[in-house]
This record gives structure tokens, sequence and C-alpha cells, in this order.
């Protein structure tokens, strides 16, 4: 049912129709549309439009349809309404018949989809910030774990410095503090109610804005009836939220599909949530991981699309933002699976700590130790950095990792190094000399996971 037919002698053509009708997907905001639909009811009776009896008979009415929606949200996809709002429009009209047809008055959709859109987004934030907190804390929880794992860390994917796997987590909890702050900042922007706004120019009704916006959890009106219909940026927002997020979930999976791999062997992953090959009987594939990685992609699109949706359109609505709906919902749907799979990759992680050590102790990563060794002996940091790369190249050519030269051999690069140096080649010290803030020496590592842990036990 069209509720704009007045101005037009002939029908739709049906495949117009199909090309513009949104229920499809804006069949998500069916709850929000109610809300905010008895929000408007209860502003039009004190605007003097509505009385009393009126707009109690509106409200039970679509109460009612709210839990029927709730219960069943598939029975929106049987009509042929054209969207989500004259859908729930028809069935008020079935149910208080005429009185049903006074609710849109001072309305638009421009403005009454402008509210949907933004109740709904405001809804996912909490939602969101509680999977990645619990992203989070699992991380952690893995991390006190493996408090003492020593892991190669990597540069160029070349083995750099030893630091621990705890490490390794705490990088990626620091990385979802600001996909969570990020998301929370978000929210503070999006807390605005467009609904009073009309077509574009604001409606003709003595609304009380800021009491409607109250009544709908928000936490004042919008200021411009021109922008608050045209206004996307907390889809946007949210979008980059989950791009940025995404992103680093992305990095996470490819850190754990080359650990896993046969060539690295560090981790093996818990077989839910691996797959394996329909012909070779011994692969056991980090399909999880890659689906993260590969949905990644997926969500950088959307947003993509929603920038050069938005980019050049003219003020104020247009029938363009019914775009911003699809790509939306399924990069929010998307980004939080991921966020769920991520954590339950981490249950039941195997971490294989003889070759996680033996791979640190390789690739001589213990040569900045060696350089900072020399600086303790009074040598300036770049002669140091290049009598080092000079011993590695010596003892890549006997083929013999750094700290099994004899002295006689060091003393060859300078007569400064004795027998201490010995000490300083090991990986607990190379662990423990990284002791300043972030670093990860073991003193460190229980600062930050003690600090971390508090941090997210303090969340409200």
């Amino acid at each position: 049912m069209a509720l704009w037919g007045g101005r037009f002698s002939q029908a739709a053509d049906a495949k117009f129709q199909q090309f513009n009708d949104s229920l499809r997907f804006d069949y998500r905001l069916a709850e929000q549309d109610i809300v905010g639909s008895i929000a408007w009811s209860n502003a039009l009776c004190k605007a003097g439009v509505l009385n009393s009896d009126e707009q109690q008979k509106i409200e039970l009415a679509l109460n009612e349809l709210k839990a029927k929606v709730l219960a069943d949200p598939s029975q929106i996809l049987q009509s042929d309404a054209e969207d989500i709002h004259s859908w729930v429009e028809g069935q008020l009209i079935n149910v208080v018949g005429d009185l049903g047809k006074k609710l849109h008055t001072g309305r638009s959709r421009n403005d009454q989809v402008a509210t949907d859109l933004k109740l709904w987004c405001k809804q996912q934030v909490p939602v969101l910030l509680g999977k990645i907190d619990e992203l989070q804390k699992q991380l952690v929880t893995v991390a006190r774990q493996q408090q003492a794992t020593v892991l190669p860390g990597y540069t160029h994917l070349q083995r750099a410095q030893p630091v621990t796997f705890a490490h390794w987590c705490l990088a990626y909890v620091e990385m979802l503090d600001r996909d969570f702050t990020r998301l929370q900042d978000a929210h503070k922007r999006m807390d605005t109610c467009p609904l009073g706004s009309g077509a574009l120019a604001g409606t003709g009704f003595p609304i009380d804005r800021h009491e409607l916006a109250l009544s709908l959890d928000f936490a004042a009106p919008t200021r411009n009836s021109l922008d608050s219909v045209s206004d996307r940026d907390h889809v946007l927002e949210l979008m980059n939220c989950a791009v940025n997020s995404m992103m680093h979930l992305s990095r996470f999976a490819e850190d754990l599909i080359f650990y896993n791999s046969g060539e690295a062997g560090f981790i093996e992953l818990s077989d839910r949530v691996t797959s394996g090959s329909s012909l070779m009987p011994q692969k056991k594939n980090p399909d999880s991981l890659e689906l993260i990685r590969g949905k990644t992609g997926r969500v950088f699109g959307a947003y993509a699309g929603m920038m050069m949706t938005l980019k050049a359109l003219p003020l104020a609505y247009n029938k363009d933002m019914q775009e911003d709906k699809e790509g939306l919902f399924d990069a929010l749907d998307t980004w939080y699976d991921c966020l769920d799979m991520a954590e339950m990759v981490l249950h039941d992680l195997k971490l294989n700590e003889e070759k996680t050590r033996e791979a640190a102790q390789g690739g001589y990563s213990n040569a900045t130790e060696m350089a900072d060794y020399l600086v303790s002996k009074g040598i300036p940091f770049r002669e140091a950095h290049h009598i080092v790369g000079a011993i590695v190249v010596h003892a890549i050519a006997k083929k013999l990792p750094m700290e099994e030269l004899p002295l006689s051999d060091f003393k060859e690069f300078s007569p400064l190094i004795e027998d201490d140096v010995f000490g300083r080649l090991s990986l607990e010290s190379s662990l423990a000399s990284r002791c300043a803030l972030g670093g990860v020496a073991p003193d460190q590592i229980e600062f930050a996971l003690t600090q971390t842990e508090q941090r997210l036990s303090q969340r409200g």
C-alpha cells in the first residue's frame, strides 16, 4: 500500500515497485518505527492534534503490534507494503480504522526513517561494545595462561626480537580498546533526535521536540531540520568503527594463520573452528580465521559504497539514502560474527612452547641485546650496530648462533667484549632488559595484565 497515491492517476509499474520497495530489508526497523510512532502520538496529543482517548487507542494498538513483531518478525515479509513505515501504518489502520490515518500528521517519512535508523544504530552500540569486551577478556585469559611463553617477534615477517605470547595478546587488547572507545565516541554524536524535522523544513505543529527527544531516550533534538533528514554521519561512523575493528581482527587472523602453519607450528587450533580437505585427509584448515580475514573486505566495501552514495547528494533527502541500510546491516552483522568467532578461536588454543622458544632463539634475535651490551661498554650505538652486524655475518658463516661463539671470536670485533656477554645474550636476559613501560620484561607484562584486568572489570 502506497501512502502517497493522491498525486498519481496511474499505478506504478510492477518492476519499478520491486526496484523501489525496501520492506525486504528495512523490516528490521519495525520495532524502532513502532516506538517512534508511539512517541509521536504522545507529541501530537500534547499539541492538541489527538485527544487522550485517541492517543491511548493508538498506543495500545501499536504496543500489541510490537509484541507480534518481536514474536515473529518474518510475518512482515509476507506483505506487499512499500516499506516498514507503510506496513506499520497499514497494520494500525486495520485495527483502529481512520484514527490511524491521523498518526502521520506533521510527520514525514524523511524524519521518520532518519529517527528509526538512528534508534537502531544506538541500540547496536551496547551489543557491539559487549562483544568487544568479551573478546578482550578472553585475550587476557589466554595471556595469563601463556604469560611466560616466549615467542619470536617479527618485523617484515622476519624474526626480530623475542617477545611473549602474553605480550602478543595484550597488543590486540590495545587495538580492541581503541575500537571500544571509538564506538563509545560515535554513540555520543548519534544521540540526537531528528523526529519533528518534517520533510526538510520542520513540522507545522507545536511539537515540543526536547520532550519528544527525551521520550525516545535521545540526549537532545537535532538543531537543523534540513541537516536532520539528510544526515547519515551516524551510519558512516558506525561503519567506520566496524572497518577499523575488522582491520584489527584481520591482522589477528593473519598472525594466527601463520602461527598455525606447518612452517611455524607455534599453535594448534581447536577442531571446533577448523575444517578438513575434501581431497587431502591430513589437512586441518584454519577456515574460521581465513573467513574473518576474507569478510574484512566485505565490510570495507560496504563502507566505501556508503561513502560514494553520500558524497555528492544535495540537501535534503534523496532516494539514494535508501541505500544506507543494507550495507550497514550487513557490515554490523559481519563485525559481530567475526568478534564472536575470534573469541571462539582463542578457546582451546594450544601453544607449542618448545617450537616458539626454538624460533625465538633463532634468527639472531639477540643482536639488539649485543648492541646494547657494547653501548654499556662505552661504544656509541651506531658503531655498536656496525660491529654486531659483522659479528652476525661471522656467526652465519660458522653456522652458529651468536651465543655459541667463543669469546675469542667476539674479541676479534671488539676487545671490550668480556665473559659477561653470554649472560646478556640469553632469551631471559633479552626479555628482562625491556623493562620500560609497555615492554616485554616479566614485571612489565605482569603490570600490564593487572592494569588491563582492572580496567576491564570497571566497565559499567
